[in-house]
Parts: C-alpha cells; sequence; structure tokens
C-alpha cells in the first residue's frame, strides 16, 4: 500500500519519583504500552494536542515543556498502513494530582474490552525499550535511558 499522509502523533514524558508514566490500553483491538499521547486533530497546535490527550485520557491538567525527541525513521501506521506516523515527545508536568482509579501496578490491570486503559508509574531502574509496543516509543525510551545515564 501505498503511504499517503501523514499522522502527526505528540506523547508526554512525565516523570516523577524516579518512574516514568505509561498506559496500558485496548484500541483496534490490540493490546499496547505505550507513553500518553495521541493523535495531532487539524486546526490545533501541538502543545494544545497534548494537553487535550492528557485531559481526556487522565482528566486533569498538564504543563507542556521542552520537545525531548521525534522519531528520526520511517513509521508506517498499525492501524493505517496508508500512513506515516510522525511522533513526538515532550516533557509534561502533571498539574493536579489523578484519581487512584485509573492507576495500577500490574499490566493490564483491566477487563480486556476496546478502549479500556491504565496507568503505571513504571520504574526508571526497569525501563526498557522491549516493553513498549510501537518503534517510536522503544526510540523514545532508547534516547531517555542514554539521557539519563549522561545525567549521572
Amino acid at each position: 500500500m501505498k503511504i499517503n499522509r501523514f499522522n502527526v502523533r505528540v506523547y508526554g514524558i512525565c516523570i516523577e519519583n524516579n518512574c516514568l508514566l505509561i498506559t496500558d490500553e485496548i484500541r483496534g483491538g490490540m493490546k499496547m504500552t505505550k507513553l500518553p499521547g495521541g493523535g495531532l486533530e487539524f486546526g490545533e497546535g501541538i502543545h494544545d494536542a497534548l494537553v487535550r490527550e492528557f485531559e481526556e485520557e487522565m482528566g486533569i491538567l498538564v504543563e507542556v515543556g521542552d520537545i525531548f525527541y521525534v522519531n528520526p525513521f520511517l513509521e508506517v501506521s498499525t492501524f493505517t498502513p496508508s500512513n506515516q506516523v510522525i511522533a513526538m515527545f515532550y516533557w509534561v508536568k502533571l498539574l493536579e494530582r489523578p484519581e487512584d482509579a485509573i492507576f495500577s501496578d500490574k499490566p493490564f490491570d483491566f477487563e480486556e474490552l476496546e478502549g479500556m486503559q491504565k496507568f503505571r508509574w513504571f520504574p526508571l531502574e526497569k525501563l526498557s525499550d522491549e516493553m513498549m509496543t510501537f518503534n517510536t516509543d522503544k526510540g523514545m525510551v532508547a534516547r531517555l535511558q542514554a539521557f539519563l545515564a549522561s545525567q549521572k
């Protein structure tokens, strides 16, 4: 299939207490682990999209910081093979405390139904690109690990 459209995605890197905020979801019948965020809508700014995604998914406001990573490789959409994915990862800070009901300590800790989602605080020392579903997240995790190692 020919690629004929860009799919711009924006995700938040949120670190608190040496843990990274990640999400487990079921979309399009597929189980996935990734960072919180989603697609840019037409007529929307990138920061606005990220704020909207956190409000939709977690019901909270975030402050969007600097960009950290953009996938430098060709990534074809898993769900729409005619789309090329461009994923941007920004530092974010939670401005509110979400309810505990949306968090779990276990992966996919919910009934396996379309649209289900839970968030986890994952320890940075256990973080691995292998735990992420999509290549864009894997690339970001590898870059994050290198960045964190350089800060020691």
